[in-house]
Protein backbone atom coordinates (compact mmCIF):
# COMPACT_ATOMS: atom_id res chain seq x y z
CA UNK A 1 0.00 0.00 0.00
CA UNK A 2 1.39 3.37 -1.02
CA UNK A 3 1.16 6.62 0.93
CA UNK A 4 -1.47 8.09 -1.36
CA UNK A 5 -3.81 5.20 -0.49
CA UNK A 6 -4.36 6.79 2.93
CA UNK A 7 -6.96 9.53 2.93
CA UNK A 8 -6.92 12.72 4.96
CA UNK A 9 -9.85 11.32 6.92
CA UNK A 10 -7.87 8.19 7.76
CA UNK A 11 -4.92 10.25 9.00
CA UNK A 12 -7.24 12.40 11.08
CA UNK A 13 -8.85 9.35 12.65
CA UNK A 14 -5.46 7.74 13.31
CA UNK A 15 -4.23 10.88 15.06
CA UNK A 16 -7.43 10.91 17.12
CA UNK A 17 -6.87 7.27 18.13
CA UNK A 18 -3.37 8.09 19.36
CA UNK A 19 -4.57 11.19 21.17
CA UNK A 20 -7.34 9.24 22.94
CA UNK A 21 -5.09 6.40 24.07
CA UNK A 22 -5.04 6.41 27.86
CA UNK A 23 -3.29 4.48 30.63
CA UNK A 24 -6.45 3.20 32.32
CA UNK A 25 -6.69 2.54 36.08
CA UNK A 26 -10.45 2.41 36.56
CA UNK A 27 -12.18 -0.55 34.95
CA UNK A 28 -15.62 -2.06 34.90
CA UNK A 29 -15.67 -5.76 35.73
CA UNK A 30 -17.62 -6.73 32.59
CA UNK A 31 -15.95 -9.59 30.69
CA UNK A 32 -14.08 -8.99 27.45
CA UNK A 33 -15.23 -10.95 24.42
CA UNK A 34 -12.57 -13.54 23.57
CA UNK A 35 -12.79 -12.88 19.84
CA UNK A 36 -12.11 -9.18 20.41
CA UNK A 37 -9.21 -9.90 22.75
CA UNK A 38 -7.70 -12.37 20.28
CA UNK A 39 -8.00 -9.85 17.47
CA UNK A 40 -6.12 -7.28 19.55
CA UNK A 41 -3.45 -9.75 20.68
CA UNK A 42 -2.83 -10.71 17.07
CA UNK A 43 -1.35 -7.23 16.54
CA UNK A 44 1.78 -8.48 18.33
CA UNK A 45 2.60 -10.33 15.11
CA UNK A 46 2.49 -7.05 13.18
CA UNK A 47 5.05 -5.32 15.40
CA UNK A 48 8.64 -4.68 14.37
CA UNK A 49 11.28 -6.65 16.23
CA UNK A 50 15.06 -6.60 16.17
CA UNK A 51 16.32 -9.25 13.74
CA UNK A 52 12.71 -10.46 13.40
CA UNK A 53 13.30 -12.13 16.76
CA UNK A 54 9.73 -11.68 18.04
CA UNK A 55 10.97 -11.89 21.64
CA UNK A 56 7.62 -11.19 23.31
CA UNK A 57 6.31 -13.83 25.70
CA UNK A 58 2.76 -13.31 26.93
CA UNK A 59 1.39 -14.91 30.10
CA UNK A 60 -2.33 -14.63 30.75
CA UNK A 61 -2.75 -14.36 34.51
CA UNK A 62 -5.99 -16.15 35.29
CA UNK A 63 -5.83 -18.18 38.50
CA UNK A 64 -6.82 -16.70 41.85
CA UNK A 65 -3.41 -17.61 43.26
CA UNK A 66 -1.47 -15.93 40.47
CA UNK A 67 -3.60 -12.78 40.58
CA UNK A 68 -3.33 -12.59 44.37
CA UNK A 69 0.46 -12.88 44.14
CA UNK A 70 0.61 -10.15 41.50
CA UNK A 71 -1.60 -7.85 43.57
CA UNK A 72 0.51 -8.45 46.69
CA UNK A 73 3.62 -7.71 44.65
CA UNK A 74 2.14 -4.38 43.56
CA UNK A 75 0.97 -3.46 47.06
CA UNK A 76 4.41 -4.04 48.59
CA UNK A 77 6.16 -2.09 45.82
CA UNK A 78 3.61 0.70 46.11
CA UNK A 79 4.24 1.04 49.84
CA UNK A 80 7.98 1.35 49.18
CA UNK A 81 7.36 3.93 46.46
CA UNK A 82 5.14 6.00 48.77
CA UNK A 83 7.88 6.00 51.41
CA UNK A 84 10.18 7.67 48.89
CA UNK A 85 8.04 10.81 48.78
CA UNK A 86 7.39 13.41 51.41
CA UNK A 87 5.12 16.38 52.03
CA UNK A 88 2.69 17.35 49.29
CA UNK A 89 4.05 14.77 46.85
CA UNK A 90 3.46 11.97 49.37
CA UNK A 91 -0.12 13.15 49.87
CA UNK A 92 -0.74 13.34 46.13
CA UNK A 93 0.84 9.91 45.60
CA UNK A 94 -1.32 8.33 48.29
CA UNK A 95 -4.44 9.57 46.47
CA UNK A 96 -3.47 8.16 43.08
CA UNK A 97 -5.05 4.97 41.79
CA UNK A 98 -2.10 3.25 40.18
CA UNK A 99 -3.50 -0.17 39.40
CA UNK A 100 -6.71 -1.71 38.12
CA UNK A 101 -5.66 -5.17 39.21
CA UNK A 102 -8.66 -5.71 41.47
CA UNK A 103 -11.20 -4.95 38.74
CA UNK A 104 -9.73 -5.65 35.28
CA UNK A 105 -11.14 -8.88 33.82
CA UNK A 106 -8.05 -9.57 31.69
CA UNK A 107 -4.53 -9.42 33.08
CA UNK A 108 -1.33 -10.15 31.19
CA UNK A 109 2.31 -10.33 32.16
CA UNK A 110 4.51 -9.67 29.14
CA UNK A 111 8.16 -10.65 29.08
CA UNK A 112 11.10 -10.35 26.72
CA UNK A 113 13.02 -13.55 25.98
CA UNK A 114 16.58 -12.24 26.30
CA UNK A 115 18.26 -15.36 24.88
CA UNK A 116 15.91 -16.32 22.05
CA UNK A 117 17.62 -17.93 19.08
CA UNK A 118 15.05 -16.50 16.70
CA UNK A 119 16.61 -13.74 14.66
CA UNK A 120 20.08 -15.24 15.17
CA UNK A 121 21.11 -12.27 17.31
CA UNK A 122 20.88 -9.80 14.44
CA UNK A 123 20.86 -6.23 15.77
CA UNK A 124 21.03 -7.33 19.42
CA UNK A 125 24.76 -8.00 19.70
CA UNK A 126 25.73 -4.43 20.56
CA UNK A 127 22.33 -3.44 21.99
CA UNK A 128 20.68 -6.46 23.62
CA UNK A 129 18.06 -4.14 25.11
CA UNK A 130 16.62 -3.93 21.59
CA UNK A 131 14.70 -7.11 22.38
CA UNK A 132 12.87 -5.33 25.20
CA UNK A 133 12.31 -2.29 22.97
CA UNK A 134 10.75 -4.63 20.42
CA UNK A 135 8.32 -5.89 23.05
CA UNK A 136 7.38 -2.30 23.90
CA UNK A 137 6.68 -1.65 20.21
CA UNK A 138 4.35 -4.66 20.17
CA UNK A 139 2.60 -3.45 23.32
CA UNK A 140 2.01 -0.07 21.66
CA UNK A 141 0.22 -1.68 18.72
CA UNK A 142 -1.82 -3.83 21.11
CA UNK A 143 -2.70 -0.73 23.13
CA UNK A 144 -3.99 1.15 20.08
CA UNK A 145 -5.94 -1.87 18.86
CA UNK A 146 -7.64 -2.15 22.25
CA UNK A 147 -8.55 1.53 22.20
CA UNK A 148 -10.05 1.17 18.72
CA UNK A 149 -12.32 -1.54 20.18
CA UNK A 150 -13.36 0.72 23.07
CA UNK A 151 -11.19 -1.21 25.54
CA UNK A 152 -8.57 0.20 27.88
CA UNK A 153 -5.13 -0.90 28.98
CA UNK A 154 -3.39 -0.08 32.25
CA UNK A 155 0.39 -0.55 32.44
CA UNK A 156 1.44 -1.53 35.97
CA UNK A 157 5.14 -0.91 36.52
CA UNK A 158 5.20 -0.59 40.31
CA UNK A 159 6.28 -4.18 40.80
CA UNK A 160 9.22 -6.35 41.78
CA UNK A 161 10.02 -7.97 38.41
CA UNK A 162 12.08 -10.82 39.88
CA UNK A 163 9.29 -11.73 42.28
CA UNK A 164 6.86 -11.68 39.37
CA UNK A 165 9.08 -14.12 37.49
CA UNK A 166 9.18 -16.45 40.48
CA UNK A 167 5.44 -16.27 41.08
CA UNK A 168 4.66 -17.07 37.44
CA UNK A 169 7.43 -19.68 37.18
CA UNK A 170 8.89 -18.28 33.96
CA UNK A 171 12.44 -18.94 32.69
CA UNK A 172 15.30 -17.02 34.29
CA UNK A 173 16.30 -15.48 30.96
CA UNK A 174 12.94 -13.77 30.51
CA UNK A 175 12.79 -10.09 31.49
CA UNK A 176 9.51 -8.54 32.67
CA UNK A 177 8.46 -5.63 30.45
CA UNK A 178 5.15 -4.95 32.13
CA UNK A 179 1.99 -6.18 33.79
CA UNK A 180 -1.14 -5.13 31.90
CA UNK A 181 -4.73 -4.76 32.98
CA UNK A 182 -7.25 -4.90 30.14
CA UNK A 183 -10.97 -4.23 30.22
CA UNK A 184 -13.76 -1.73 29.72
CA UNK A 185 -12.88 1.68 31.19
CA UNK A 186 -15.26 3.34 33.62
CA UNK A 187 -14.69 6.50 31.58
CA UNK A 188 -12.38 7.82 28.90
CA UNK A 189 -10.81 11.27 28.87
CA UNK A 190 -8.66 13.22 26.46
CA UNK A 191 -6.40 14.15 29.38
CA UNK A 192 -4.12 11.64 31.16
CA UNK A 193 -5.31 10.77 34.66
CA UNK A 194 -2.01 11.89 36.21
CA UNK A 195 -2.45 15.27 34.58
CA UNK A 196 -6.01 15.58 35.86
CA UNK A 197 -4.79 14.61 39.35
CA UNK A 198 -2.18 17.40 39.27
CA UNK A 199 0.78 15.02 39.37
CA UNK A 200 2.47 16.19 36.17
CA UNK A 201 1.72 18.06 32.95
CA UNK A 202 2.22 16.81 29.42
CA UNK A 203 4.73 18.81 27.39
CA UNK A 204 3.19 21.27 24.96
CA UNK A 205 5.73 20.48 22.25
CA UNK A 206 8.55 18.08 21.46
CA UNK A 207 12.00 19.54 22.14
CA UNK A 208 14.50 18.54 19.47
CA UNK A 209 18.17 19.40 19.71
CA UNK A 210 20.63 19.68 16.87
CA UNK A 211 24.22 18.54 17.12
Amino acid sequence: MQDQDFTDDFRTQFELLMRLRRDVRRFRTDPVDEAVLTRCLDTFRLAPSVGLSEPWRVIRVESEAARAAALENFQHANEKALAGYSGDKALKYSRLKLSGMQEAPVQLAVFSDETTNKGLGLGAGTMPEMRRYSVVAAITLFWLALRAEGLGLGWVSILDPEQMKRDLAVPDDWSLVGYYCVGWPEEMSERPELERAGWEQRSARLHIETR
